[in-house]
């Protein structure tokens, strides 16, 4: 095990490997906050930056994860229609009691609490996506198939279309 992995990276390398995982942890000196950052730091397109960003449910107050391309933008009106409810912003503070992550650098895995999850459908078309591991320097890489079976989501469309 790489010691040398910060205590939230860690917490994710654990869990990947507990699933059989064969994927490594690593943390990288540049910044991976953002979808662009993430992808010039491990040389891949923006859309294989897995983002995973954190919603509140108005209503019954449940944490809501989606896992979208790094290329596209949310359209929260069809997560609202899945979910059957209206979302809300989830501050800091619902974000790391959901997850046990700080904004940043949210993993797709190994949350506090487990949480509605939707996948963007967009990141099947790629052979491995990257996803954050648990601070805003680490990654890791896994493929479309092992982000659905890690975390159980439901594949669905996303992705905001554009203005015509």
């Amino acid at each position: 095990m790489n010691q040398e992995l910060s205590s939230s990276a860690q917490r994710v390398q654990e869990y990947l490997v507990a699933r059989g995982l064969e994927s490594r942890v690593v943390e990288l000196p540049d910044s991976t906050r953002t979808a662009p950052e993430a992808a010039q730091a491990v040389g891949c397109q923006v859309g294989q930056i897995v983002k995973s960003l954190i919603f509140r449910a108005k209503h019954s107050g449940r944490g809501v994860l989606v896992l979208a391309s790094g290329a596209n933008r949310v359209n929260e009106t069809l997560i609202e229609a899945l979910i059957g409810e209206p979302l809300g912003k989830a501050d800091a503070d619902f974000v790391r009691q959901q997850t046990g992550f700080a904004i940043g650098g949210v993993p797709p895995v190994a949350h506090a609490n487990p949480m509605l999850t939707y996948i963007d459908q967009d990141l099947l078309q790629y052979a491995e996506i990257w996803a954050a591991a648990g601070t805003p320097h680490a990654v890791f890489r896994l493929s479309p198939q092992e982000l659905i079976s890690l975390t159980d989501g439901k594949v669905v469309e996303i992705a905001q279309q554009p203005h015509n």
